[in-house]
């Protein structure tokens, strides 16, 4: 399954989303798609067996919008220096075809590029480079993966909001004069010319404003009307039209066409679809400034790398960079990509991902994360990462992701606007009937209503005025803010997160970490660093002095941070020995073979497996250990015990205070360990942990979590989301704790890049605030409606005032929504 992020074009409104998802969720092969309004994105999980980005863009083509899809992924496009003829063309074309996985190559003249399709990537970027050379010619990487996102992404919001202001401009170029014609005449009683001529501009004039720049309103208006989802643009074309279409009729009694009399709307048509799209540009406006998390992220990157080849120093566009190049970065530049320090040692302003200001010293062996910035001392870094794979654009991908996906609340909303507009016109159908049928029971509304709101109009003919409210319930309702208002929050809501370490993978999580009651924790690289070290050393052998090299041999195999303390702590002065037949027992410990002796180090589980025999003295030995809070691991020679080993881990400096402060906000505590009993408990003590389970395998983990689930606790798990990750998969909100560069942790929901523990207590407030704004906006859309639909059915509101009124309540959405960016995520 492959999980991808598209650009849809033509969205409007939240009928708009609702449409594109479906017709997404209904291709073959797809498993889930989430469509996002408000970031005008929608996030696919398909088979790429079944169907391919091709067939999804064409779904959503035929539902009459568009699928943006980037550059195929299994192209290169290289700059090619030195071409002159159509003879160049083919010799660079046939050294490019010979290097091994590539399927097929064009190159183009006139633009000096080579366009390289790969069958398998299992050549690289530099094979294409040597080919090239080797061919007589020069190449570099032409970066098509950032025409890049950030000028991709500014060119479509240039593009949106130009065409938006130039809809608007035209509308009203057209409208205002129509709106000075109608005031002069029916305020101040002048009459410029007589009625035919009058009806005949108004009608003009308001036809244009309404087939021109309002043409894409009637289009998405059709396109949803015919793909049985109507949106908002059915309830604007609908209204506008009806509303020219009395122009006509009141022009056909004029002229002596007809005998009937019909009031005219059509100034007001005009109006009403000039208002529309005056929302529509400020709309357009607010979004993109929603969405600035994403465009900050963008801009981090560094335009340029000061690169080592063939023994100098050149500069080169970052998108030339390859694994394995070495880079010089001096005091005050970018670091241009992810790797490691191999000389030198600066500090690193990491603000950018880890939200801390304070620069942290980096020298040889560190890694450092391309985007931040070097405030001090020059190094020579190796490139690790590039492009996609790099750590700016996995924040990116993961931020876009949460920013497109759906979150449990926003449910009702959909069931919502799913039936909205059929309801709404099903309301303006019964207004019209109602007041066509009984005026004497809506007339005295109409008289009281006049004495407080001047606008309210009670000359008009019973059918006019039928229509007057019919007009205005069609042009007040406003599905729009309620399709925004989750996913505005939400998108505000991550990108605070990101700038403050603290990536959303799943968007349900910032709503289910509010309902939390109980947080587990792992309690190694968790509530403690994760370093231990070797405290004790008690020996029940003469020859343990120098049989404990052997279980150092056995112990620098293994991966756990107990085996690499044992393993520092008795082989940094000797040679270790020769290691086989190496096994690891999964939460138990490690086994091999040293110069011929069966060696085994492990906790107490890997003693019974081993059915290995612990005498009185040994047993009193490890309890006095374990009562110190320390880990005690069994050194075994030959099925003997020779010695034991006590271990004691370093507990963060934040963990007491987390723990404390979890607490006071009213949530239960756990930690959940596969150490040993006596030791987790003595460390749960030391930090306040209410409750403690210890020697857990990773799938005692997950037991324990269904067990607390079962008893009704809505649980988060914080671990370190490798060994933990089970355990992260079972619990409703999953916090991983990132290094900085191992962000993409698939189990966890949440991940916080710095590993500080307080961040758990940023995304809590995250959660807190984010879901405030989006119940703040869902009462407010929901109360416009309810207050302003009756309104408009007893014809309290004038048409015009109804749209400005509709156009208001979206607009005050994205507006609440992007006030969460002031938020501070450390305040308790």
């Amino acid at each position: 399954m492959k999980k991808k992020t598209y650009y849809v074009k033509g969205m409007m409104c939240a009928g708009c989303s609702n449409t594109v998802e479906k017709v997404l969720n209904g291709v073959e092969g797809v498993e889930e798609a989430s469509v996002n309004l408000a970031a005008e994105n929608a996030t696919v999980i398909f088979d790429e067996d079944k169907t391919g980005r091709d067939e999804l863009a064409a779904a959503v083509k035929d539902a009459g919008y568009e699928l943006i899809l980037p550059e195929p992924e299994n192209q290169t496009v290289l700059q090619i220096s030195g071409m002159h003829c159509a003879g160049c063309v083919n010799s660079v074309e046939k050294a490019l075809s010979n290097v091994d996985g590539v399927q097929s190559v064009t190159v183009s003249l006139p633009v000096e590029k080579a366009y390289v399709t790969w069958q398998s990537k299992s050549g690289s970027l530099q094979d294409l480079f040597d080919a090239v050379e080797s061919a007589g010619y020069s190449a570099k990487k032409q970066n098509i993966e950032r025409k890049n996102k950030l000028e991709e992404k500014r060119e479509r919001e240039e593009e949106n909001f130009k065409d938006a202001r130039r809809k608007m401009m035209i509308s009203w170029a057209i409208t205002l004069p129509l709106m000075l014609w109608m005031f002069v005449d029916m305020v101040l009683g002048y009459t410029l010319v007589n009625h035919a001529i009058m009806e005949f501009v108004m009608t003009l004039g308001a036809g244009v404003v309404i087939f021109y720049p309002g043409m894409q309103t009637l289009s998405g208006a059709w396109k949803s009307a015919k793909n049985l989802t109507p949106n908002m643009d059915v309830l604007i074309a609908l209204g506008t039209l009806a509303s020219l279409l009395t122009g006509v009729m009141s022009l056909t009694y004029h002229l002596g066409l007809t005998n009937v009399m019909i009031y005219s709307f059509s100034g007001i048509a005009a109006m009403i679809m000039a208002f529309h799209l005056t929302g529509r540009y400020i709309e357009t406006k607010a979004r993109g400034r929603a969405s600035d998390a994403i465009t900050k992220l963008l801009t981090l990157e560094a335009e340029f790398a000061n690169v080592v080849r063939n023994g100098k120093e050149i500069k080169v566009e970052v998108s030339e960079l390859s694994e394995g190049d070495t880079v010089i970065v001096r005091p005050g530049e970018k670091i241009p990509a992810d790797g490691d320090i191999i000389d030198g040692t600066c500090s690193v302003n990491e603000s950018m991902v880890t939200g801390e200001p304070l620069p942290a010293v980096k020298e040889k062996g560190d890694e450092v994360i391309g985007g931040t910035i070097n405030t001090e001392g020059s190094v020579r870094i190796k490139v690790k990462r590039v492009g996609e794979d790099s750590f700016l654009n996995q924040v990116v991908r993961l931020v876009e992701e949460a920013q497109g996906s759906k979150i449990p609340i926003q449910n009702v909303a959909d069931r919502v606007t799913a039936v909205f507009v059929p309801v709404i016109l099903g309301l303006a159908l019964l207004t019209f009937i109602s007041w066509w049928a009984f005026p004497s029971f809506f007339e005295p509304v109409l008289l009281f209503g006049d004495q407080f709101l001047p606008w309210v109009i009670t000359d008009l003919p019973v059918v006019s005025q039928a229509f007057f409210a019919s007009l205005a319930v069609l042009v007040i309702a406003c599905p729009c803010a309620l399709g925004l208002a989750t996913p505005t929050a939400l998108m505000v809501g991550t990108g605070l997160g990101a700038e403050n370490g603290i990536l959303i993978r799943k968007g349900e999580a910032i709503q289910r970490l509010q309902d939390v009651t109980m947080f587990v924790f792992d309690k190694t690289g968790t509530l403690t660093k994760g370093e231990p070290e070797v405290t004790d050393v008690t020996h029940f052998s003469d020859s343990s002095e120098e049989l404990l090299p052997l279980a150092a041999a056995v112990e620098s195999r293994s991966e756990h941070p107990l085996g690499k303390a044992i393993a520092k702590y008795a082989g940094d002065d000797a040679e270790l020995p020769a290691l086989r037949d190496f096994q690891s027992y999964t939460g138990m410990g490690v086994k091999g073979n040293v110069n011929g002796k069966t060696v085994a180090a492990g906790n107490i589980a890997l003693m019974d497996e081993l059915n290995i025999e612990r005498h009185a003295n040994v047993k009193k030995a490890a309890d006095t250990l374990m009562n110190q809070g320390k880990t005690v691991i069994y050194i075994v020679v030959d099925n003997m015990l020779i010695s034991i080993i006590g271990l004691r881990d370093t507990i963060k400096e934040d963990s007491r205070s987390t723990v404390q402060s979890i607490h006071q906000l009213g949530y239960k505590s756990m930690m959940v360990t596969g150490d040993q009993q006596k030791a987790a408990e003595a460390i749960a003590k030391e930090i306040g942990i209410d409750s403690v389970r210890a020697e857990m395998k990773p799938d005692g983990k997950v037991s324990v979590i269904k067990e607390m689930q079962r008893n009704g606790n809505v649980v988060a798990m914080v671990g370190d989301g490798i060994n933990d990750a089970p355990a992260l998969s079972q619990a409703d909100v999953g916090i991983a704790l990132g290094s900085g560069t191992d962000i993409a942790i698939e189990a966890g929901s949440i991940i916080l890049i710095k590993g500080d523990l307080d961040a758990v207590l940023k995304a809590v407030n995250l959660s807190r605030l984010t879901m405030k704004k989006i119940r703040q906006n869902l009462f407010w859309a929901f109360f416009y409606n309810v207050l302003m639909i009756p309104a408009a059915i007893i014809g309290w509101m004038h048409p015009v005032l109804a749209e400005i009124a509709m156009a208001m309540s979206s607009l005050n959405v994205v507006g609440n929504s992007k006030r969460l960016e002031k938020g501070q995520l450390d305040q308790e």
